[in-house]
C-alpha cells in the first residue's frame, strides 16, 4: 500500500508501508517511509519479493557501526513497474526488474565509466543506511511495498527466471559471480567452497555452470548430501584431525563464504601454483592473519570481492538464466522477519529467507498520514 501526500518540506512524495529498526536493540517494526515521486529518470517498482541477507541483521544491529535509524533493510529486490519517467525507455508497467545493492553513484568517476560502480571513487549509495540526496536523511531498502530507483540501477529479470528465487542473486549471486568470473574459472579449473549457506550453496551452483569441479569444505557433516544435489563433485569435512589438509596444492581457487573468524592458513596450504583464495564473506571479527610464508610459497593470492556492477549483474541473472541456475529459498511473510534474524543467527535456513509481500500482514494498521521517524 502506498499514498501520494505531501511531507514537512511541501514536497510531493509517495508513502509507503515498510518495515524498520528503530535502534539496535529494538526488533523490526511496521512504521510509514517517504519514497520520492518519481522524477523522468526514476521507476516507481511494487516490490513483490526481497531476499534478507545476513548483513541485514549486522546492519539492523549496527554490528559494522555505521547504522542509521530509522534502518530498512532490504538490498535483493524484485517487483513489477508501476511507472515509469519519461526517459526511462525499455521499461514498461508490468515487467519484472530487480533492485541489488547499488541505487546511485557518481557516474563520473573512471571505475563508474568502466562499469565498476560498487568501486565508484566517491562511494556509491547504497540501497538502504546511506545518505538520500533526493529527500534528505538515509535511503530506505526492501522490507517495503514501494520502491524509487534511478533507471540507470534497475536491472531486468529475464524471462524464465523465477523472480521469488531470482531475489537472493542480487546479492549472494553477483557476490559469487563476480570473483569466479574474475579469476577466470572455466572447464578443467579446481574450484573449492568454503560454507554452505545463502553465499557458498550460489558458489557451489556457479561454479559448477563455469564448468570447474567443485568441492565443498563444511564443519557440517550434514550438508554433504544437499552439497551434491546443489553441484559439488566432493565434500570435504574439515574436523580437528585434519585430514582434509591432505588436498593440499590442489585448486586454482577457492571461494570463502564464511561470516565467522576463522583460520585462513589452512585454506591457502590447499592452493596450487598461483592458486587465489577469494574471501566474500565478512565476519564480525577478523580473520587471524594468514602467514606470509604460506602465501609467497607458490605464488599465491589472498583477495577480497564484493558484489558487482550494474552491466556485471545484469550478466549474471542472463547466465543464472540460460543455465536454469536460482537460490534456494524458503518463502516467510513480512511480520516474520524478525523470527528469520534470529534463525539467521543459528544457520537454521537453506539457503536463503524471502520476503513475500503479497502475503505479509503488518502487524499494527498502517496509517498513510504517519510522521515518519527522522
Amino acid at each position: 500500500m502506498s499514498t501520494q501526500v505531501r511531507s514537512e518540506e511541501g514536497r510531493a512524495v509517495i508513502r509507503t508501508q515498510a518495515y524498520a529498526a528503530s535502534s539496535a536493540s529494538e526488533p523490526l517494526a511496521p512504521t510509514a517511509i517517504d519514497r520520492r515521486e518519481p522524477g523522468d529518470d526514476d521507476v516507481l517498482i511494487r516490490i513483490h519479493f526481497c531476499g534478507v541477507c545476513h548483513s541485514d541483521v549486522y546492519a539492523a544491529r549496527n554490528s559494522w557501526g555505521r547504522s542509521k535509524y530509522p534502518l530498512v533493510p532490504g538490498h535483493e529486490i524484485v517487483g513489477r513497474v508501476q511507472e515509469t519517467g519519461a526517459n526511462a525507455r525499455g521499461f514498461a508497467v508490468g515487467d519484472w526488474v530487480a533492485v541489488g545493492c547499488i541505487v546511485d553513484s557518481c557516474r563520473k568517476c573512471s571505475t563508474c565509466g568502466d562499469g565498476l560502480e560498487q568501486f565508484c571513487e566517491r562511494g556509491f549509495t547504497n540501497t538502504y543506511n546511506a545518505p538520500d540526496r533526493h529527500l534528505g536523511g538515509n535511503t530506505y531498502g526492501g522490507y517495503s511495498s514501494h520502491i524509487v530507483v534511478d533507471r540507470r540501477y534497475v536491472l531486468r529479470v529475464p524471462a524464465g527466471l523465477d523472480p521469488a528465487r531470482a531475489a537472493p542473486l542480487l546479492c549472494a549471486g553477483i557476490t559469487t559471480y563476480s570473483p569466479l568470473r574474475h579469476a577466470g574459472v572455466k572447464a578443467g579449473h579446481q574450484v573449492g567452497v568454503v560454507g554452505l549457506g545463502g553465499l557458498g550453496h550460489m558458489a557451489v551452483k556457479l561454479a559448477r555452470a563455469m564448468g570447474a569441479e567443485v568441492t565443498l569444505f563444511t564443519t557440517s557433516p550434514g550438508k554433504r548430501e544437499d552439497a551434491i544435489r546443489l553441484g559439488a563433485q566432493h565434500v570435504i569435512v574439515c574436523d580437528r584431525e585434519g585430514a582434509w589438509r591432505k588436498q593440499a596444492g590442489r585448486y586454482d581457487v577457492i571461494l570463502d563464504t564464511v561470516s565467522a573468524s576463522h583460520d585462513l592458513d589452512d585454506y591457502v596450504g590447499l592452493l596450487r601454483l598461483h592458486g587465489k583464495l577469494i574471501l566474500v564473506g565478512i565476519p564480525d571479527h577478523p580473520h587471524p592473519s594468514p602467514s606470509i610464508f604460506t602465501l609467497v610459497w607458490n605464488r599465491r593470492s589472498l583477495l577480497g570481492s564484493m558484489i558487482g556492477g550494474i552491466a556485471e549483474t545484469q550478466e549474471m541473472l542472463d547466465f543464472c538464466a540460460a543455465h536454469d541456475l536460482a537460490a534456494d529459498i524458503e518463502f516467510i511473510r513480512m511480520d516474520q522477519i524478525n523470527d528469520a534474524f534470529a534463525r539467521l543467527d543459528r544457520g537454521d535456513v537453506r539457503y536463503r529467507f524471502v520476503i513475500r509481500m503479497e502475503d505479509s500482514a503488518f502487524t499494527q494498521p498502517f496509517d498513510s498520514n504517519a510522521a515518519v521517524p527522522l
